[in-house]
C-alpha cells in the first residue's frame, strides 16, 4: 500500500481548534475525508493514518467513526490522557478497533520541556505495548533530548517522530537540531515522518532548495527504511498545495533505489503502525 502517514480531519469550531488563528483562514472550515479523498486519488495514494488535531477521547472516538466510514483511512493515533489512571482502561477500548494504532500528545505545547520524562507520562507509555500501540512524539528541536532519553528507556515500544522535529527552516538553522536527530535516529525503535516541512519554512516564498540540507540528515541518520511520508493536510495548505508536498519527497527521494522509494512512500508505515488493508 502507498500510505499518506500524517493528515487530520476536523469539523471546524473556534473554542475546540484555538491554534488556527486568524491568519489561517483557509482552515476555519470543516475538513473531511470527502475533501482528502480526491488528493490521494490523484497521486495513487492507497490509504491514510488520521492524526489527532484535539486532546480529548472524544477526538479518538470521532476519528474511529470516520474510519468506519471511509476504508482509506488505515489507521487512526489518536489521544488518550497518559497521565491518567485509567490509562489502561481507556486504551483497551479503543484498541478493540483494529483501526485504532497509536496516541500522540502535543508536548510542543507543553509549558515543561521535561513533560515526556515525567514518571506517570511514562507509567502511561509503559501501557502501549500490551496494546501494540505506537507513540508519536510532536515536538520542536528543544526537545530531542528529552525524546531520546523517553525511547531510549522503552527499547520495546515503537515510536514515530513527526514533521522531522520542526527544524527553523524559516531561520535556515540546522544546529544543534542535526545533532539532536542523529541522537534519536540511533535508536532502532525510532522511526521519522518526512512531514510538515512546508509549514516550517517562509509560507510565501519556500523554495525546494530549502528543504535539502534538513533531508540529507534525516535520510542519513534514519535510513529509508525508517522514513515515511506524511502530507499533514491540510495543515500543509498554508504554506502549498498537496502536490507541492508531495513532489518535494518525490523529487528528493528520485535518486534512491526503488527498494527505498517503496518504504518512504508505504512501507515504513506499513510496518510501523501494522496497518493492514
Amino acid at each position: 500500500m502507498r500510505i499518506d502517514s500524517h493528515q487530520h480531519f476536523w469539523q471546524y469550531d473556534p473554542i475546540e481548534f484555538g491554534w488556527i488563528s486568524a491568519d489561517m483562514p483557509g482552515l476555519q472550515r470543516d475538513l473531511l475525508p470527502a475533501d482528502l479523498a480526491p488528493l490521494l486519488a490523484a497521486h495513487q495514494i492507497d490509504g491514510c493514518v488520521a492524526v489527532q488535531a484535539r486532546s480529548s477521547l472524544a477526538e479518538s472516538d470521532w476519528l474511529l467513526s470516520l474510519a468506519s466510514q471511509s476504508p482509506f483511512i488505515k489507521g487512526v493515533v489518536g489521544w488518550v490522557d497518559l497521565l491518567s489512571p485509567a490509562v489502561e482502561a481507556d486504551l483497551e477500548r479503543l484498541a478493540a478497533n483494529p483501526r485504532f494504532r497509536g496516541l500522540r500528545h502535543i508536548v510542543q505545547s507543553e509549558p515543561d520541556d521535561a513533560f515526556m520524562l515525567r514518571p506517570e507520562f511514562q507509567r502511561g507509555i509503559r501501557s502501549l505495548a500490551h496494546f501494540g500501540l505506537v507513540y508519536d512524539i510532536l515536538i520542536f528541536p528543544r526537545h530531542l533530548q528529552a525524546a531520546f532519553s523517553l525511547a531510549s528507556a522503552f527499547p520495546d515500544q515503537t515510536f514515530v517522530l513527526d514533521h522531522i522535529a520542526k527544524p527553523y527552516v524559516k531561520d535556515r538553522l540546522i544546529s544543534p537540531w542535526d545533532t539532536g536527530i542523529r541522537t534519536l535516529a540511533s535508536l532502532p525503535n525510532v522511526y521519522c515522518k518526512v512531514s510538515g516541512l512546508v509549514t516550517e519554512a517562509d509560507w510565501s516564498t519556500w523554495q525546494p532548495a530549502d528543504f535539502r540540507p534538513y533531508l540529507d540528515v534525516v535520510f542519513e541518520a534514519f535510513g529509508a527504511n525508517r522514513i515515511m511520508f506524511g502530507s499533514d493536510w491540510p495543515v500543509c495548505t498554508l504554506a502549498g498545495t498537496y502536490s507541492q508536498v508531495y513532489k518535494l519527497l518525490g523529487d528528493y527521494a528520485n535518486s534512491l533505489s526503488l527498494t527505498e522509494q517503496s518504504a518512504i512512500w508505504g512501507g515504513t508505515a506499513v510496518r510501523a503502525y501494522g496497518l493492514t488493508d
